[in-house]
């Protein structure tokens, strides 16, 4: 891929993510529900872990510049990088298969959503770590499904639709 085309598809990613989490998701203090993870996991799928990474961070910077909601506090902004670096790693240059779909969104929801994420809420809220954890897990089992589907049907449509140059490196 060209590093224009990377520039432009990072760019593009960088601003569904922002729209995805600040306008189109429920969020309560200790909870965000939406399809932030779609940008996120076509990122990787297409240019790669490492930039993955990079184009959340941009995100969750940006998107508290932009559209600030509460104090900004760098571990969401670590996690934003290790969840497009997970991702990246699972499915970079890789078919699209169910069951690695599957294990990069359980290895993104146990180490970045109920990992890192409520570790992040309970020092930000002052709240005990095992406090959080049972409605952030409820939410990550009711999400699983969804983003098994839409990120397998997203997946294959990239190498079905897209042309061969964008998507080979």
């Amino acid at each position: 891929m060209k590093k224009v085309q990377i520039i432009a598809f990072s760019a593009l990613f960088i601003a569904l993510e922002v729209i995805l989490t600040r306008f189109l998701s429920i969020q309560t203090p200790i909870l965000r529900i939406g399809f932030t993870f779609l940008p996120v996991a076509l990122s990787a799928i297409l240019l790669g872990p490492v930039i993955s990474g990079i184009i959340g961070v941009a995100a969750d910077i940006l998107g508290m510049l932009i559209f600030p909601s509460g104090v900004y506090f760098p571990g969401f902004t670590l996690s934003a990088f290790i969840s497009g670096f997970i991702y990246g790693i699972f499915m970079y240059k890789k078919e699209a298969s169910i069951i690695r779909t599957i294990l990069a969104i359980i290895t993104v929801i146990i180490v970045v959503d109920i990992g890192l994420n409520s570790l992040w809420l309970s020092i930000l809220m002052h709240k005990a770590f095992i406090g959080l954890l049972p409605l952030r897990i409820i939410k990550s089992l009711l999400m699983l499904p969804i983003q098994i589907i839409l990120i397998q049907f997203v997946w294959k449509g990239i190498r079905h639709f897209m042309p061969y140059s964008i998507r080979s490196n």
